[in-house]
């Protein structure tokens, strides 16, 4: 493994802390602030807008700049915001400091995912894009549950301090490991701007937003549905999550590796058992040990589409894969939250804790019809240039 994927590893796993830390902290945020749970929980909404927004303009801004400087700038935007959210005396200062936190965050995977492509071999670039992944999956093992204890027995801006040094890290990480290659030539805004009009483009990134919409579909409602359906107690609630996010971990590693060698058909695997697994855990969720293992399973399959669907992005972004892949690292924060709103929509509705897992199903088979047919319209291309090519070439006249 390249050194410079490991510096990436290390920003990716201080961005995947910041983002899910924060919701075992609510609680201890609220009560320093004198303010609600819903009006705290604009800290978690506040970040997934920002990285939808910050994803495309960021990116847009530093295409002058070589990606490895536009990385470094990131990480200290990144290293900026959480020693903001740590200092912060009101609430008004904490939500700017994770909205600023957040600005980084698509765009560093985004452009991260184009520069680990680029360390390796053509045939290894879905690995590599998994490797640098798995920062963000180990930090839902370790990350996540370590910041949580610190923020409840230390104080919550300690938690936010560790992150900023975090980020410090991986600054000095990318600042020496990773090459400086200069900024590829023709890379200018109207080229980025071109892939939006492949319509395979436009179709990876739907079925990224429905696809892993459908994990948060019932991710973001574990909580009461484990306490209320399955019988755990709330302090079981944090390891529950500590399972799903070895289940990430365990799904990034199996998505890189067979998505380099068969990607659609990768696609197809975790999206169509994701959908069933979803739909299973309505039942699963009344009990125990089967709610566990189908955490686990909704973790590993829902993390299994993450590098297939970036590699397809840039695959189909050709040339100028650079905005195209911060845009798609946007549309699964979108997924998140629209995943999230109709999950509670559903819950409000009176149709109980566990009715979010329908909403994950439905979103999941949607995001696997979409890969049948973006599969499709790709056998179907070809086979119409060779007709129009064919056409094009004049009939010899015999005389």
């Amino acid at each position: 493994m390249p050194l410079a994927l490991l510096a990436l590893t290390v920003g990716a796993f201080g961005i995947g802390t910041t983002e899910f830390v924060i919701m075992g902290l609510l609680p201890q945020i609220a009560v320093d602030y004198g303010v609600t749970i819903p009006t705290v929980g604009l800290l978690v909404t506040g970040y997934a807008l920002g990285v939808v927004l910050g994803a495309p303009v960021l990116t847009v801004l530093g295409n002058k700049v070589s990606r490895k400087r536009m990385l470094m700038l990131l990480m200290g935007l990144f290293v900026l915001g959480n020693l903001l959210s740590a200092v912060a005396p009101s609430f008004g200062l904490m939500l700017t400091g994770r909205v600023v936190a957040s600005l980084a965050h698509g765009s560093f995977f985004g452009i991260g995912s184009v520069v680990a492509a680029e360390l390796v071999a053509p045939d290894k670039k879905a690995g590599a894009i998994a490797t640098m992944f798995t920062g963000l999956t180990v930090a839902n093992i370790v990350g996540v549950p370590l910041g949580t204890f610190i923020g409840q027995t230390v104080g919550w801006r300690t938690t936010f301090a560790v992150v900023a040094a975090l980020g410090v890290i991986g600054l000095l990480g990318i600042a020496r490991l990773v090459p400086a290659t200069p900024r590829p030539e023709g890379a200018r805004l109207r080229g980025e701007l071109k892939a939006f009009r492949n319509p395979q483009v436009l179709l990876a990134m739907a079925m990224t937003v429905l696809g892993f919409g459908g994990v948060f579909a019932a991710i973001t409602y574990i909580a009461p549905m484990m306490t209320h359906v399955a019988g755990y107690a709330d302090g079981s609630v944090t390891w529950l999550l500590v399972l799903f996010g070895v289940g990430m971990f365990l799904g990034n590693l199996l998505g890189g590796r067979f998505a380099d060698r068969a990607l659609m058909p990768m696609l197809y695997a975790a999206l169509g058992g994701l959908a069933v697994v979803l739909a299973l855990f309505t039942v699963t969720a009344h009990n125990k040990v089967l709610a566990a293992i189908t955490i686990l399973l909704v973790g590993a399959l829902g993390f299994a589409t993450v590098p297939p669907l970036q590699k397809r992005v840039l695959d189909q972004a050709h040339g100028a894969p650079t905005l195209a892949s911060a845009v798609n690292i946007g549309a699964f924060n979108l997924g998140n939250a629209l995943a999230a709103w109709l999950g509670g929509l559903v819950i409000a509705a009176g149709l109980g804790y566990t009715a979010p897992n329908w909403v994950g199903a439905a979103l999941a088979a949607a995001a696997l019809g979409l890969a049948l047919w973006s599969a499709a319209l790709e056998r179907r291309t070809p086979a119409v240039e060779a007709v129009a090519s064919t056409a094009a070439v004049p009939t010899p006249v015999h005389h």
